[in-house]
């Protein structure tokens, strides 16, 4: 059995998506971020960087205590290799998820999570930093659209490269992106997967809890979510 530490965010949705996508038993452990759970003491034990989300597997391969891994992109990996899917055995085949998987990482879901945040819950516009991340979001739309053309999944096979990308396009319309528009690759990719029965379960997951939305939040939980600061810790 696997523990899903998570809140219903896109880097949340990554894993929910996985597990469900690979079938692997697993329970979900809210994590309120809204409300500070991610720097209780067990939480960061297990995911240090005081983020979700994290997994503990208690059943991991070779045995053992159970094994707790933080980071998304890292959990992704540890689930293909556990399951044995959606990962190719090949060099080529692994290492093409494997970097687009770190451009995910790396680009796709800083530069889209950085203009939602000044779009979406900033308490004032600021033109720069809109126009900045704006424009690089774009670009890497671009990026993707330009990369599925001619091919259904970013990798031709659906993989964690897709399970990584996905949960953050689905903002595209708040943040402002006309898909069909512009990226067309884009949308019809984002539809493709939206398609699957696995993606659709793992995005349902805490839609119950969720209570993160477009509407800009209260002055104490921005403080929560947004501040680089552990409660109780000083600089």
């Amino acid at each position: 059995m696997i523990d899903l530490h998570y809140w219903p965010t896109p880097n949340g949705w990554k894993i929910s998506i996985a597990l469900e996508e690979m079938e692997l038993p697993y329970r979900v452990v809210p994590v309120d971020i809204g409300r500070g759970a991610q720097f209780a003491p067990e939480f960061l034990a297990i995911s240090p960087n005081n983020r979700m989300p994290a997994i503990v597997d208690h059943d991991p391969a070779g045995g053992g205590a159970p094994l707790a891994i933080f980071e998304s992109g890292a959990i992704l990996l540890y689930l293909a290799e556990k399951s044995g899917r959606f990962l190719p055995a090949d060099p080529r085949g692994r290492m093409d998820v494997i970097q687009w998987l770190m451009w995910q990482m790396g680009g796709l879901g800083p530069m889209l999570g950085q203009h939602g945040h000044f779009k979406l819950y900033a308490p004032e516009k600021v033109p720069y930093a809109l126009t900045r991340y704006g424009d690089e979001a774009r670009r890497l739309y671009g990026v993707l659209d330009e990369r599925l053309a001619g091919r259904d999944f970013i990798c031709d096979d659906y993989s964690i490269a897709d399970m990584a990308c996905w949960p953050w396009t689905v903002t595209w319309k708040g943040q402002g992106f006309d898909l069909a528009g512009e990226f067309p690759n884009v949308r019809a990719w984002y539809d493709r997967c939206k398609e699957r029965p696995g993606l659709r379960r793992g995005y349902e997951v805490g839609r119950d809890i969720r209570t993160i939305s477009t509407k800009a939040p209260d002055e104490k939980t921005r403080e929560i979510l947004f501040s680089n600061r552990r409660p109780g810790k000083e600089r």
